[in-house]
């Protein structure tokens, strides 16, 4: 949790170490990282055009209900996030690396991204009758897009952050190593979200209006061009990249089988602890143990983070009502930006425009917390760190828990307002409340993943051996896609609870007419679990035990 970087105050040399006999070692550092930096901004732009909008597509020209919608974005924002294992396992695992997992992931998104062009083209010529194939290019493109982020998503931001590590370091002892790599790379994760926040922004405002006020197809196509500059930059840079990557698994296929039969072991064996334990234990001369018993060698047991990341579950699936049901509110609240009085004057804000406030909460946070609240804790505590990656991550998982009671107590008022307007059985009239109402609980979701969700990028990426650095990123993340699913999954099982308990003749917490529905309810269940799930936190966080002894 070390600042140190961008704005360090001395230029730090491009090179993350400088062995004269070591060509490779001349490279990486700030240099290398830049373009990785710029790289992540760029995706962002392309990926989340998709994401951002993706819920009011699915209700617009998809044509589907609130719930299917937010089920169906919910299922693919899961996949999204969960095929980063399968990126992060294909480039730790093989001859592939970083380098080239994320070559391949450009190609899947030109891919991807020209397929929902197409596909959205045809619907926009036959709007009242698309044709089942347009339907299908849809989809396929749809899960393709996934595929490529789950490439790049741990494999970019680690091969940046491989660019402050050094050959031979020992993953054990990192503490005695050297400072100011530790602290660049800590600050990488912090400027590479602040840098990703700003694509963000661009895709939730720039394209959300090109997408509801020129047309979709426009919007997918500029999607597109914008990862013909992505590839084009990571490109430019690289002959600044620092690219050895040892691989987890023996160049062997024998080694390559064995290590495939315990990855499928670990998740279907009962005995979760010991199928752990042979699936990441390490030693010094083979990277996989055959026999997976070997008390000498650098170990990273999946069991000792998995108590960690199961209770994260609950603060991903906080984050995931951002870009669905949050979206959804917001269309229904006047978004108009001047006009004044009653008329409908005004520039009217994309119902996901209000998605960038989490973004603009990143570039206005990360900053001051690199450069400020680090150094400051790391004077009052008199650690190397100041704050450790546990706390920060607790703290952004309370921030979460007040983010769905602020956001309970709005649409509690909302739902007061459009009764009192005369608004429950009028779906499509705009209920006289200003969107802005919305800000307190996109602002605080937006400091939570500051804290929780780079603490555990960076915790995850920290915890497992070096070769396996995808690999960490990628479970971290996977939490988020996990999130999704549970996410999904609850809110079907509500809206299937509520329609048994009344004959289907009910109320649904998530009716099509949101005046009729109470999603406040859905918030103040988050609220309670998000509680709990603090606690439990607390109670993990203060019985871990760091695997870099000298790391705070």
């Amino acid at each position: 949790m070390e600042s140190g970087g961008f704005l360090a105050r001395r230029p730090e040399p491009c090179a993350a170490a400088a062995d004269p006999d070591d060509g490779d070692a001349r490279r990486g550092g700030w240099c290398a990282a830049f373009f990785l930096v710029v790289v992540g901004f760029l995706e962002r732009i392309g990926f989340f055009g998709v994401q951002g909008n993706l819920m009011l597509y699915l209700t617009g020209p998809m044509a589907m209900s609130t719930a299917a919608a937010a089920t169906a974005a919910n299922t693919w924002g899961g996949t999204v996030l969960v095929l980063t294992l399968a990126g992060g396992l294909a480039a730790d695992s093989s001859g592939l690396g970083r380098y080239r997992a994320v070559l391949v992931a450009s190609a899947l998104y030109l891919l991807s991204l020209g397929m929902l062009t197409v596909s959205s083209s045809s619907m926009a010529a036959q709007p009242a009758t698309s044709p089942s194939s347009s339907i299908v290019v849809f989809y396929a493109a749809l899960y393709l897009l996934a595929l490529a982020q789950g490439f790049h998503t741990p494999c970019a931001e680690a091969f940046g952050a491989d660019q402050f590590e050094r050959e031979g370091d020992d993953d054990d002892d990192r503490g005695g190593g050297d400072a100011r790599r530790r602290a660049s790379r800590s600050s990488y994760f912090n400027w590479y979200h602040f840098s990703i926040s700003w694509g963000y922004v661009i895709s939730t405002t720039l394209l959300s209006y090109v997408d509801e006020n020129v047309g979709w197809t426009v919007g997918f196509a500029a999607c597109w061009a914008t990862m013909v500059l992505y590839l084009a930059v990571f490109l430019l840079g690289t002959g600044t990249y620092r690219r050895a990557e040892r691989p987890v698994i023996d160049g062997t296929a024998a080694a390559r089988r064995a290590w495939t039969a315990r990855f499928f072991f670990f998740f279907f064996s009962r005995n979760r602890k010991d199928a752990a334990e042979q699936l990441l234990e390490t030693q010094e001369d083979e990277v996989v143990v055959v026999d997976g018993h070997g008390d000498g060698g650098k170990g990273f047991f999946l069991v000792k983070l998995l108590p960690i990341w199961l209770n994260s579950i609950v603060f991903a699936v906080v984050i995931s009502q951002v870009s669905t049901l949050f979206t959804k509110q917001s269309s229904t609240m006047d978004r108009r930006i001047g006009g004044g009085g009653g008329g409908g004057g005004g520039l009217v804000l994309p119902s996901a425009g209000l998605q960038c406030l989490v973004s603009f909460t990143y570039i206005a946070v990360l900053p001051v917390y690199d450069r400020m609240v680090v150094p400051l804790a790391r004077r009052v505590t008199g650690g190397g760190g100041g704050i450790t990656m546990l706390q920060r991550i607790g703290a952004g998982m309370a921030t979460a828990c007040l983010a769905m009671v602020v956001a309970a107590l709005v649409e509690a008022r909302r739902l007061r307002v459009a009764r009192d307007a005369g608004l429950v059985d009028r779906p499509d009239a705009t209920v006289p409340m200003g969107v802005w109402w919305l800000v307190p609980q996109h602002v605080l979701v937006g400091v939570a993943e500051v804290l929780a969700v780079i603490g555990l990028e960076e915790f995850f990426y920290d915890q497992v051996a070096g070769e396996l650095h995808s690999v960490g990123l990628a479970v971290s993340q996977g939490v988020m896609g996990v999130g999704s699913y549970a996410s999904g999954a609850l809110v079907a099982a509500i809206d299937w609870a509520m329609a048994a308990r009344s004959g289907g003749g009910g109320e649904s917490w998530f009716a099509d007419d949101l005046n009729r529905a109470h999603l406040d309810y859905f918030y103040w269940l988050l609220a309670a679990l998000a509680a709990l799930e603090v606690a439990v936190f607390v109670y993990l966080a203060q019985r871990y035990d760091y695997k870099n002894k000298s790391k705070p």
